[in-house]
This record gives C-alpha cells, sequence and structure tokens, in this order.
C-alpha cells in the first residue's frame, strides 16, 4: 500500500499581509518556515520515494524544508528542459540517499489576474466583498483577468491522473507540495467532492493531508483509476 500526502505551503509573506498572490513568486514568511518544518516532523516515519511541487517558491522552499526533517535524503531536482537534461541526465538518483523532485506548472495556484498582488480588504472595497467571494469560493467565476477553481481543476487533476496515479499504483511513496487551489483540485477528485462541496472546503497552510492509496480496498473515499484513496489521521 502506497501514500499520498499533499500540503499546502506554510505562510506566505502575502498570506500574512493579507494579499491575493496567485502567481505572484511570493516567499514564506518565518512563520510559514516553521510550519513547513513542523509538517515534516509530524510525517517523518514515511519514506517518500519522489516528490511534486509546484514553480513556485513558497511550495518548492517548503517541500524542501519538510524533506529536511524526512530522514536526511537529499532532493534531486529532475531536469526540466532539453538543455537542462543535457547536463544532468546522467546522474542516477540512488534511492537510499535521494529523492526526486519534480516542478510542475500544472500544480501552481490559481491565477488571481487583476486581484494579484491586492489586499482583500482594497479588493472588497474596489468590487464589493460579496463579489469578490464568490471569486474567491465559487467554482465557475473567475475574478477579471484570472481562472475560476474550475479552471484550475482542468490542469491540475490530468496531470494528477497521467503523471502520479501511475507511481501511486506502483508502490510509491508520493508528496506534492502545492497551493490552496491546486490541492482543491486534487482533493475534489480523490474524495470525489462536488463543485458545492469543494466551496467550503479549508486547507489550512503547512498541515499534511495522508492518504492511504491501494488499488481495491473498500473506503468512503474515492479512486483514480484503479486506485482508491482513504484519508488517514497522523500518528
Amino acid at each position: 500500500m502506497s501514500k499520498l500526502v499533499l500540503i499546502r505551503h506554510g505562510q506566505s509573506q502575502w498570506n500574512l499581509e493579507n494579499r491575493f498572490t496567485g502567481w505572484v513568486d511570493i516567499p514564506l514568511s518565518p512563520q510559514g518556515r516553521e510550519e513547513a518544518r513542523a509538517a515534516g516532523r509530524e510525517i517523518k516515519h514515511i519514506a517518500f520515494d519522489r516528490a511534486f511541487t509546484s514553480k513556485l517558491i513558497r511550495a518548492v522552499e517548503t517541500l524542501l524544508l519538510v524533506l529536511g526533517e524526512n530522514g536526511g535524503k537529499t532532493p534531486v531536482f529532475v531536469p526540466e528542459t532539453d538543455r537542462e537534461r543535457l547536463w544532468g541526465d546522467h546522474y542516477p538518483a540512488d534511492p537510499s540517499r535521494e529523492i526526486p523532485v519534480e516542478r510542475v506548472l500544472a500544480l501552481n495556484e490559481r491565477y488571481y489576474g487583476d486581484l494579484q498582488g491586492l489586499n482583500k480588504e482594497v479588493a472588497a472595497a474596489q468590487w464589493g466583498r460579496e463579489q469578490v467571494q464568490i471569486w474567491r469560493r465559487s467554482f465557475d467565476q473567475a475574478p477579471p483577468g484570472g481562472e475560476s477553481l474550475k479552471d484550475t481543476v482542468a490542469r491540475v487533476v490530468p496531470f494528477f491522473q497521467q503523471t502520479i496515479a501511475p507511481r501511486l499504483l506502483g508502490g510509491e511513496h508520493i508528496l506534492v507540495a502545492a497551493h490552496g487551489n491546486s490541492l482543491r483540485a486534487i482533493i475534489m477528485e480523490l474524495e470525489r467532492m462536488s463543485p458545492d462541496t469543494v466551496r467550503t472546503l479549508e486547507i489550512p497552510t503547512g498541515r499534511p493531508r495522508v492518504y492511504n492509496v491501494d488499488n481495491g480496498a473498500s473506503g468512503e473515499a474515492g479512486d483514480a483509476g484503479v486506485l482508491r484513496f482513504k484519508r488517514i489521521s497522523l500518528p
């Protein structure tokens, strides 16, 4: 039985400042770094085989801090471009000492368009608090120039099904460090949440969400192909 761990990045500097972040590349706050370290200690008993993260530094930094508490394996970033592969593919990772990490655009946060960089109170004053809340929590309504959660699901779920699910099927333990909305997209798929249900799903920063994964067990959770996912509590 493999394990899947999802973790939203620790508090970012713009989380602290109550600003819409989206694809703006903002680092973790000091509190966010400690949240990531604490998360790593919570899941240090899981020996991960591979990790995935977004292209954004707050998720990458979270991943590295989590893995720093997880058995001492060295993260090795998988080459992304042809030029990187030319120089990097000759080096095979040693599974006993290293863990391959993939940075993936599909796992980026929802793109917030014209809201990016704005304080949420400023946005509420400009467009109205009710409208901003609709943009934040509805499934299919996007802010001006941005993505809806439906748009985010359309890029995240196919990546999960095509890239992560086969590795889980092969028995690997997988860590995914990403963002509130990209993780909502994955959780919606795994737990068979409806658009109405996922609107109320809150994912706190720096808290691991752990699933047992197998290819035939019954349970309350959903599936991806032949896989079954059941959320478990940490010890």
